[in-house]
C-alpha cells in the first residue's frame, strides 16, 4: 500500500461526516507503519474500543470506512475465521464489525457487516509477520501475491457494499 497522509486519510471516509472524519483518532505511529507490508490500513480507536477504521486504495481510489465492533461474547472458546484474510483466531481474535452505509441509506440506519481480525492486521497474518497461534493459517498453494490479491478483493467487496447507497 502507498503511504497516506493524515489529510488523505481523513478525506476518504464514505460513511462519516466531515466533522466525524476530522475528529477520528488516527494511528499515532502513522509515519512508521510498515506500508510495504500492508494491503490496507486498519486500526482501532484507543479511546473508544468499539470503534475501528479501515482505509484501502484500489484502482487509484482510496476509500475509508468507520466501523463498530459488535458486542463480543466474553470467554468464547471456539475458533473463528476472518472473512478477509482467512486467518483463524481463538476467543475474541475475530470480531463482527459493522459499518453504516453511505448516504441516505446509512442515515436511515442501514449497515453491513463482516467478520474481521480484531486487530485488523490481516496483511501481516497473510505475510507470516504476525501469528494468531498454531494452525491459524492453513497451508495454501496460492502464492503470497495471490493471497494478497484475494484479501484485497474480499475487503473491496465489503467496502463496495458500504459505499453502495441502495
Amino acid at each position: 500500500m502507498q503511504e497516506l497522509t493524515e489529510t488523505e486519510i481523513r478525506a476518504c471516509f464514505v460513511n462519516a461526516t466531515k466533522g466525524e472524519s476530522k475528529r477520528l483518532a488516527l494511528p499515532k505511529d502513522l509515519a512508521t507503519l510498515p506500508w510495504d507490508d500492508l494491503d490496507f490500513l486498519g486500526w482501532r480507536d484507543p479511546a473508544a474500543p468499539q470503534r475501528a477504521y479501515v482505509v484501502a486504495s484500489t484502482g487509484g481510489v482510496t476509500t475509508g470506512v468507520a466501523l463498530r465492533l459488535a458486542d463480543s461474547t466474553a470467554g468464547r472458546r471456539r475458533r473463528n475465521m476472518c472473512a478477509v484474510c482467512l486467518t483463524t483466531h481463538p476467543g475474541d481474535g475475530v470480531s463482527l464489525m459493522t459499518a453504516r452505509k453511505a448516504g441516505r441509506s446509512g442515515q436511515q440506519g442501514n449497515s453491513v457487516g463482516t467478520y474481521l481480525c480484531s486487530d485488523l492486521a490481516c496483511s501481516l497474518y497473510v505475510r507470516g509477520l504476525r501469528s494468531a497461534g498454531p494452525g491459524s493459517r492453513l497451508q495454501e498453494s496460492l502464492s503470497l501475491e495471490d493471497q494478497s490479491e484475494r484479501l484485497v478483493s474480499r475487503l473491496q467487496a465489503f467496502l463496495d457494499g458500504v459505499a453502495r447507497e441502495s
